[in-house]
């Protein structure tokens, strides 16, 4: 058999790889602690899951949805409005089947076999795998930690900018956790009109900044809306990872080529989780500041006993992940994960499966609770790997 020339730039998907390596122990009678793939652990709140139930409870809503309802449009630009300041119109809105989706595709309506895609290093695999989908080339900003991790467009070359179609950008960051500042998206603004390229903006971990106010959107910057969209998602802010629903929202004419794109693949967002995110944007809040005192504490606990054992890693900004350096004596992120799950059962990923800047860095998500977290640390602190 043939496949298409692209597969040979794709490898199988590093959660993946690390779940044949956690069977491997577990079939062996050991213990895992697995601190890597972010998928909350802390519960929908009821409002949202009886919503679910009820709209599940009819017949009718097993049909295909086709769109997005009315009230879902009208919640979500409410909920802009009032979370961020952003006013919406209802051509600027719609559904994806989560952010990972979203980004997976929208650069298929932007961009031609051959554009150029500016892609930040360490980042997400999917920011890579999407435009590589629509077979654009991609050109790798690194996010380095001088810099706090921003990108910095000064460094950009200019023959580079000038042939850029699209720039991703995400903060709060995943892996890094870095945040940014209002001021470093009114850069991003005023580099993406000079240069004319599309931003893509995915918002999804603004409710989980640990220490600060929550995080802003990029639409509130005075001329975002003339040169992007942006993702934000109800997985982590409201702990629906497994219903997938996220929404795309900004530029009129990039919504409207997304949404024609989108209409050749898919028959809508059902409708019983249509109705659920309903429920959570237009329920009580505070679920969102639980969480973000949840992911607090097992950030001090995983970060705070990580240091008190010798392994300097710092505390995180924002996401519902820890970014650490490897330990003294270790310089290759792979190999440092094998055998920290040999010897520990603790699973983590690979600094390097998000790009090359990400050498040298191990990412732990915080999807465990205080004590499991501090059970973890023990068994690091008494395998020795940490010299």
């Amino acid at each position: 058999m043939k496949f298409a020339d692209k597969m040979q730039v794709f490898d199988m998907n590093i959660f993946s790889k690390l779940e044949d390596k956690k069977a491997e122990i577990a079939k062996s009678g050991r213990e895992v602690i697995n601190l890597s793939v972010g998928t909350p652990d802390f519960k929908p709140d009821d409002h949202v899951i009886a919503a679910l139930k009820e709209a599940a409870g009819v017949a009718d809503n097993f049909k295909y949805s086709l769109a997005d309802l009315p009230e879902l449009i009208d919640a979500v630009i409410a909920w802009y409005a009032r979370r961020y300041g952003v006013t919406l119109e209802r051509d600027q809105v719609m559904s994806v089947y989560g952010t990972q989706e979203g980004m997976a595709h929208v650069a298929l309506p932007i961009c031609n076999p051959g554009d150029l895609v500016i892609a930040p290093d360490p980042c997400y695999p999917v920011f890579m795998f999407g435009p590589r989908m629509a077979e654009a080339e991609i050109y790798y900003t690194p996010l380095k930690k001088e810099n706090g991790f921003l990108i910095d467009f000064d460094s950009i070359p200019q023959d580079v900018a000038q042939r850029a179609k699209m720039i991703v950008v995400s903060y709060p960051n995943n892996p890094v956790t870095a945040l940014a500042t209002f001021e470093f998206y009114e850069k991003l603004v005023a580099w993406a009109k000079k240069y004319d390229v599309v931003v893509v903006h995915d918002n999804a971990y603004s409710e989980l900044v640990m220490d600060e106010e929550p995080g802003m959107s990029f639409l509130k910057v005075p001329g975002a809306m003339d040169v992007g969209i942006e993702f934000n998602s109800l997985s982590k802010s409201y702990n629906l990872t497994g219903l997938r629903i996220s929404f795309a929202m900004g530029n009129t004419e990039i919504i409207r080529n997304f949404r024609c794109l989108r209409s050749q693949i898919d028959y809508g967002i059902s409708f019983p989780v249509q109705k659920a995110a309903i429920a959570a944007l237009n329920g009580p809040q505070d679920i969102l500041e639980r969480n973000r005192k949840g992911y607090r504490e097992r950030r001090d606990a995983l970060c705070g006993g990580l240091r008190s054992i010798g392994w300097d890693v710092p505390d995180s900004p924002g996401t519902m992940f820890v970014w650490a350096p490897l330990p003294s004596g270790y310089d290759k992120s792979f190999d440092f994960v094998l055998e920290l799950m040999e010897k520990t059962g603790v699973i983590c990923v690979p600094g390097e499966s998000f790009g090359p800047a990400g050498e040298g860095f191990v990412r732990f998500a915080l999807v465990a609770g205080v004590p499991t977290i501090e059970k973890a640390v023990r068994l690091i602190a008494e395998s020795g790997i940490v010299r």
